[in-house]
């Protein structure tokens, strides 16, 4: 409230329960809103005490329960990333020792080619008569 709004009522209460009334109405409102102050402070702290206790445990369970899950989950965070790394090194090696002898995957393609000549040899043809 303004002061403007306080100047308001406390002319409203003077014309309507005149001077000899007015000082007591005054104390009495001040009294009945200190006790409504009082009594709310205490509803407040008699409510955060009820919820504390209650609030503290379900944290805590919370965060227990978080760390279960998470471990797992690190764990096999943690292996995918060291396989990860081994398959990296072991690709980086394949492609490192590729490169230094080309003439190993030219013999070996020589092989399969023979082979696949000799047996399309004996073979019969389309008329049914071996090549």
């Amino acid at each position: 409230m303004s002061g403007s709004e306080i100047v308001v009522i406390v002319l409203l209460a003077l014309i309507v329960l005149g001077p000899e009334k007015l000082p007591e109405a005054i104390r009495r409102f001040g009294r009945v809103y200190g006790e409504l102050k009082r009594m709310s402070t205490g509803f407040q702290s008699e409510f955060r005490n009820a919820f504390d206790e209650p609030m503290r445990e379900f944290r805590e369970t919370a965060q227990l329960t978080k760390d279960a899950v998470m471990r797992p989950v690190n764990e096999v965070r943690d292996t995918f990333k060291e396989v990860g790394a081994e398959a990296g090194r072991t690709f980086d090696e394949a492609a490192k020792s590729d490169t230094k002898s080309p003439s190993t995957t030219e013999n070996t393609n020589e092989g399969t080619n023979e082979k696949t000549n000799e047996s399309s040899a004996s073979e019969p043809d389309a008329g049914g008569e071996p090549t």
